[in-house]
């Protein structure tokens, strides 16, 4: 069956969200403020922006005529700390790489994208018909986010004091990319649990990259979103832990991490479009204890199972948690058989308190 695409429409979003933002704009300290209030208004202007071209916006008609690409066609452009989007480009596909450490980090980090996409599960880049990769860095002033518009990446500089520059992380990329994977795929409504599964999926799709790019193991990884995103005055390691939620930073200035790790913990709010970076940290962490159960490459296994439920059609836009772990289970099983694998799935969202049944 192939994945729906009734009310296909792309979405505004970001690695950072917007409680750690608005919580960073009320900061004592104008050099911490407003930098953060700044991304904040930004950001709100591009998500209105996305959310009225939404209205007329199509999906990009299929190129079945033409050989399905085995390889990446990414393009980077230099926004020149302006806002005006793509840039001015600066690198293309094949070229050598620049003097701007961004732009070759963020065209490692699509690459590296794209490689896992078509490598592990036979997809070629995110729309699965090879759809280029465009990317844009140096995005404002201190801009301390970066994020997927529904079209491309863009990654903003930091404000050096809390953020540093948001091509650092390789996970921050391939999350952001996600995105687009989610879009093309399921398109999981950003809202509510359907959009926590939304955020969780590109955690997991980032994860992912990064364990396949560094050649480490689901033992080996560290399960970490964003680590070395962090300026070192900030008491934190990253912006999130898939293996811990709650634990990623504890801070004078943003406070104490507070996604939630089960359904005890969930956390009612209208804010974030129902809190979907907070409640995130339940299914990603219930990834982590499969990938961690079963061993080994955590693509191979458990990431092939969430791949299958996100690209076979059956999820729906607006999935909740539940949903989503019943599509797991029939996912292992339909690959796997019955044996570790489904125990394993099944273990997984009992600890964090999901019903499979």
């Amino acid at each position: 069956m192939q994945p729906r695409t009734n009310g296909f429409q792309p979405v505004f979003c970001t690695i950072v969200p917007p409680h750690l933002l608005d919580k960073l704009s009320q900061a004592d300290d104008p050099l911490l403020a407003g930098p953060a209030r700044r991304t904040l208004e930004a950001d709100g202007a591009r998500r209105h922006h996305r959310q009225v071209t939404a209205l007329a916006w199509a999906p990009h008609p299929p190129r079945t005529a033409d050989p399905v690409p085995t390889k990446p066609h990414r393009t980077l452009y230099d926004c020149r700390h302006g806002t005006d989007l793509p840039g001015r480009k600066v690198r293309d596909e094949g070229d050598d790489p620049t003097g701007d450490a961004s732009v070759n980090r963020a065209y490692a980090g699509l690459g590296a994208t794209f490689e896992l996409l078509l490598a592990e599960y036979g997809r070629s880049s995110i729309d699965g018909k090879g759809l280029p990769l465009i990317g844009s860095v140096h995005y404002d002033e201190k801009y301390n986010n970066a994020f997927f518009d529904g079209e491309q990446m863009v990654f903003g500089d930091g404000d050096g004091e809390i953020f540093l520059d948001f091509t650092v992380a390789i996970d921050v990329i391939a999350h952001e990319l996600a995105h687009g994977l989610t879009q093309y795929t399921a398109n999981l409504t950003y809202q509510g649990q359907s959009g926590a599964l939304n955020e969780s999926v590109s955690d997991v799709f980032g994860s992912l990259v990064k364990q396949y790019s560094l050649g480490q193991s689901a033992e080996q990884g560290d399960w970490l979103i964003g680590a070395g995103l962090l300026a070192p005055r900030v008491s934190g390691v990253a912006l999130r832990s898939m293996k811990a939620p709650g634990t990623a930073y504890d801070d004078d200035v943003l406070g104490k991490d507070p996604q939630p790790a089960s359904m005890d913990d969930y956390i009612e709010t209208d804010e974030d479009n129902g809190g979907v970076h907070l409640n995130s940290g339940i299914p990603n962490r219930a990834f982590y204890l499969l990938a961690t159960a079963l061993g080994g490459n955590a693509w191979e296994r458990a990431g092939r199972i969430w791949f299958d439920v996100l690209t076979g059609g059956e999820l729906a836009q607006n999935a909740d948690f539940a949903a989503f772990a019943r599509l797991t289970v029939a996912a292992a099983r339909s690959r796997f058989g019955e044996g570790d694998e489904v125990e394993a799935v099944l273990k997984a969202w009992s600890e964090v308190g999901v019903p499979t049944r």
